[in-house]
């Protein structure tokens, strides 16, 4: 089964991720030129703070806590350094902290140094510089888990829609490299059953037949910004992690043709993308 991730920084909502079964709540503190690489795109922006690590700490049972931090960077008159940002995501209980858009060895290396084994990291690759040196990377020790950002990937690449990068071998080659290094890995976001540019079922499938163990719960799969009742995001949740569930235990005893989902899923990759123009 995968690990599922969803990010709020709203107890009343984390609750009830976790109560339907998701793995991980995703306070996303990253913010430093995200608007710059994404802007006037769709994209979730949140600038999340430890303060929302600490709260979600506080009241989880059993949902680990993901807390992304800042590239790597040094203290300006605008924000506090690297250090002083991981310190205190540490400090606020984070499980495990993710890195993201990261170009060098070196940007690893230093954030391996900084969480210094007091929480699992999770380097988030989604540069095409950081897919060239991935090899001298995963020679790193401390890497604990790592994960592919599909969006800003596709972007770094001058493509049209993040999925291509499925379509195209690019996620099946960085996967069987973090496989042959034994580090669990994950990619992408994924939509509710039946919803979704790209199907969600062909997206799961994709993860269970290249041994993925993570994913994000796309916006999609419930907008917290837009649906605000917590009776009707309770069951969102119920009944869309319940449907997700049970069609990974059809991936888990073979019930699911991969080798056709493949064929499929690039089908549907071309279709998005003649739509597109």
């Amino acid at each position: 089964m995968l690990k599922l991730m969803y990010i709020t920084n709203q107890p009343e909502v984390a609750l009830i991720a976790e109560a339907s079964g998701v793995d991980r709540i995703f306070v996303d503190m990253e913010y430093i030129g995200k608007s710059d690489r994404q802007g006037g795109m769709d994209t979730v922006q949140s600038h999340h703070t430890p303060k929302d690590v600490k709260k979600m700490k506080e009241i989880l049972s059993k949902a680990k806590v993901v807390a992304r931090c800042n590239p790597i960077h040094e203290e300006t008159d605008k924000y506090c350094s690297s250090k002083q940002e991981i310190d205190e995501i540490i400090e606020a209980g984070a499980d495990i902290i993710m890195l993201p858009y990261f170009k060098t060895v070196e940007e690893v290396k230093e954030f391996i140094r900084l969480v210094d084994g007091r929480a699992k990291t999770l380097p988030l690759v989604e540069t095409p510089e950081a897919v060239d040196c991935i090899n001298d990377i995963l020679e790193l020790d401390g890497i604990d888990e790592i994960f592919i950002g599909l969006n800003d990937l596709s972007l770094g690449y001058g493509m049209k829609f993040m999925f291509q990068l499925l379509a195209d071998g690019t996620v099946e080659k960085l996967c069987n490299k973090f496989r042959a290094r034994g580090v669990p890995y994950g990619f992408g976001g994924i939509a509710a059953l039946g919803k979704g540019l790209l199907p969600a079922e062909r997206v799961i499938a994709e993860h269970h037949r290249l041994g993925s163990t993570s994913a994000i719960l796309s916006r999609s799969f419930c907008n917290t910004l837009v649906i605000t009742d917590l009776n009707e995001i309770k069951k969102i949740f119920d009944s869309g992690m319940k449907e997700i569930i049970a069609f990974q235990k059809d991936c888990e005893n073979g019930k699911i043709d991969f080798k056709e989902n493949l064929t499929e899923l690039k089908i549907a990759v071309k279709k998005v993308l003649e739509k597109i123009g």
